[in-house]
């Protein structure tokens, strides 16, 4: 299979869908790789890395109108639309619950688009989107921190205050891996640290992985409420494989918040957790609502880029190895996880939350493969 790294135009992403170690992997499996010419320089691997793993180098209209499968970080922008062919695999985050042209425009292409982000194991893990939302996780209260201070437009106050001064109050919405991981570094930074979860086993797994560290809560409307007014900085980590993020925090709700006082959307890309959440960027991440700091940045691990390329290829390769070796009809039908990350195929969506997001007609991918699981 001839495979292809386009450069991403997102702007300030410096991810690169596959590391030079990650094509070279795939060229010992006898498998063409064309990278875009600088599409690695973001996360410091320049184009004599991937010629030296056994890649080509080429332009962006070479790679995306010559290779069998294009792998990316990030979701096509506009300008990528119509470079995507018919019977083509593209293999990349795509979040389209909450974007409706996008889904539009991946279904006028028939492509087959496959999310990482969907790709979900038969234990309900999503192995692909669990290294960004480790980095994501341990990157909101650093963000959230900065955004705190008074230069910033936040309180002016000190995550871990000092002898005699109390610390700031951290609530994190949602204790799974992005909540757990925004605990763990807000700890780290010596905050006060709620986390509000909905399970009440998570919530005891928590308490062993924190050593009672943090103070749990039940999430529901009336604690949310509670926990907000009293906070410094809430992180919202609640994610529904595939569909919108729930809003849990209404407009309405910021004006029993502290004056800047900061939301950390780590679901922004999934259509935000707050009613008053719009994607921001890196070069212009905050802006306020009502008084408090809203921090919505749409792409977070695109700022440690070295650490989050090595960690989505790391969790990728062997997905992408399988699509090459195997094919797309052989390689959905081996693997359920794969499968279940088909998001939309010869013009037609096969996720059912993201059809039901945007009220769009479903077709399960077995009714378009012969011989895939239809419990999938």
């Amino acid at each position: 299979m001839r495979v292809g790294v386009v450069k991403e135009i997102k702007k300030d992403e410096y991810r690169v869908a596959l590391t030079p170690a990650g094509a070279r992997e795939l060229v010992l499996h006898s498998h063409d790789v064309v990278v875009e010419t600088t599409a690695g320089d973001g996360s410091s691997f320049d184009d004599a890395a991937y010629v030296a793993a056994g890649a080509s180098i080429a332009a962006c209209d070479d790679v995306w109108g010559t290779c069998d499968m294009v792998m990316k970080v990030k979701e096509p922008l506009q300008p990528e639309y119509a470079k995507i062919r018919d019977g083509q695999i593209l293999f990349t985050y795509l979040h389209l619950a909450p974007d409706l042209e996008l889904t539009n425009a991946l279904i006028k292409t028939g492509a087959t688009c496959i999310a990482y982000e969907t790709v979900e194991t038969d234990d309900h893990k999503l192995p692909l989107l669990a290294p960004m939302s480790e980095v994501a996780g341990r990157l909101a209260p650093q963000m959230g921190a900065h955004s705190l201070e008074k230069p910033k437009g936040g309180r002016g106050i000190l995550l871990a205050g000092l002898p005699g001064v109390a610390p700031a109050k951290v609530v994190v919405l949602g204790g799974g891996i992005v909540g757990y991981n925004a605990a763990l570094i807000a700890v780290g930074m010596q905050a006060d640290v709620w986390v509000l979860e909905r399970s009440v086993d998570r919530m005891r797994e928590l308490e062993n992985m924190m050593d009672g560290r943090i103070t749990l809560e039940i999430s529901n409307r009336h604690m949310v409420e509670e926990a907000i007014a009293g906070a410094d900085m809430v992180i919202g980590a609640v994610l529904v494989a595939g569909a919108r993020a729930p809003r849990l925090i209404t407009k309405d709700m910021l004006s029993g918040m502290k004056p800047g006082a900061v939301l950390v959307d780590v679901a922004i890309d999934q259509g935000g957790c707050f009613e008053t959440s719009k994607p921001t960027t890196h070069s212009d991440p905050t802006y306020v609502v009502d008084g408090v700091v809203h921090y919505c940045v749409a792409n977070m691990p695109g700022a440690v880029p070295i650490t989050s390329t090595r960690g989505l290829t790391n969790v990728t390769l062997p997905y992408a190895e399988l699509l090459a070796n195997k094919g797309l009809e052989e390689a959905v039908r081996f693997s359920k996880p794969l499968a279940r990350g088909v998001n939309v195929m010869a013009g037609k969506i096969t996720n059912q939350p993201v059809a039901e997001s945007h009220g769009l007609s479903y077709m399960h991918l077995s009714d378009l493969i012969d011989g895939v699981d239809p419990s999938v």
